[in-house]
């Protein structure tokens, strides 16, 4: 009997450590129904198990999302009902016809539909709904999974996925966990990043899914977030100190330096990078940009 209640408390254990072993070692489980893929391309996706089927977030390309539905395959046999999109950039938005095939409802928001529209890519589907305004609400089988749209941050139509029950939210881009920003920062509007990383700390959550991370971990949490939004703030001010100083324009990009972060990956390769595309902002105004009312 001791042996029985021992394997039992064990199991519990595993489940709520969030390490359950799979046949699939790229799954790991944060939650209850709740599954994170990552098969190491660089790339992380989410899906729900729910009482009446399955909702995938993030297909990346016909590869990954190949791997993600057998992923879920090897959990369950329920139809996946939802793909969503996080935001319009082919490296995230391919790869949807995998689970267009298998009868799933892709959707994305209306400034990500419309950029992948007028933008086509041989990997990329258009999604088969598109929605506007700040929130939608998914339900499926007693499962909510409420979606956040960004705004000007990165990309076109970016949006936070959160599971209010679960409290969990899944993020792409926005934060890569022990990672300075990604290269010259493409496509990023610093001001509005800002703002959304201060929306999401905002939010009720516990564990977080990233599509991207250089942690060991599986999960990150709120801390990761306030760690971006400060990256993101000291650079700005370490750029205004070296302004100060008289430092020449072109000395700036390699005069900045950040020993807090230095531990974190492509800080020798990136960060001069960072600068440049930050000091450009800073110097020229926020860009891209455009009017609150297109949103």
């Amino acid at each position: 009997m001791n042996g029985v209640r021992l394997i039992a408390a064990t199991l519990v254990a595993i489940l709520l450590s969030g390490s359950v072993a799979f046949a699939d070692e790229s799954l790991t489980q944060p939650a209850e129904g709740v599954y994170r893929y990552a098969p190491g391309d660089g790339y992380i996706s989410m899906f729900v198990v729910t009482n009446d089927g399955v909702i995938a977030i993030e297909p990346v390309n016909t590869t990954h999302a190949t791997g993600l539905l057998k992923a879920i395959r090897s959990v369950t046999d329920k139809q996946v009902v939802y793909l969503l999109h996080s935001h319009n950039h082919w490296d995230h938005s391919g790869g949807g016809q995998v689970f267009r095939d298998v009868g799933a409802t892709i959707v994305a928001h209306a400034e990500a539909y419309e950029w992948m529209q007028a933008n086509p890519h041989p990997d990329m589907v258009l999604p088969s709904e598109s929605w506007i305004g700040k929130r939608r609400d998914i339900k499926l089988g007693g499962t909510t999974v409420e979606l956040y749209y960004m705004g000007l941050s990165h990309g076109y139509g970016m949006t936070v996925f959160r599971l209010p029950k679960e409290k969990l939210v899944y993020i792409a881009d926005l934060v890569t966990p022990n990672r300075v920003l990604f290269s010259i920062v493409p496509d990023f509007n610093i001001p509005g990043l800002l703002n959304s990383l201060r929306q999401i700390e905002a939010m009720d959550f516990e564990r977080a899914i990233f599509s991207h991370s250089q942690t060991r971990e599986p999960f990150g949490s709120k801390a990761d977030v306030i760690l971006m939004r400060e990256y993101v703030e000291d650079l700005q001010g370490a750029i205004k100190n070296e302004f100060k100083k008289g430092t020449s324009w072109m000395e700036v990009p390699f005069a900045v330096k950040l020993p807090k972060y230095k531990h974190w990956a492509m800080y020798d390769e990136w960060l001069p990078l960072n600068v440049w595309r930050i000091m450009l902002d800073m110097h020229m105004g926020p860009f891209p940009w455009r009017p609150r009312y297109v949103e």
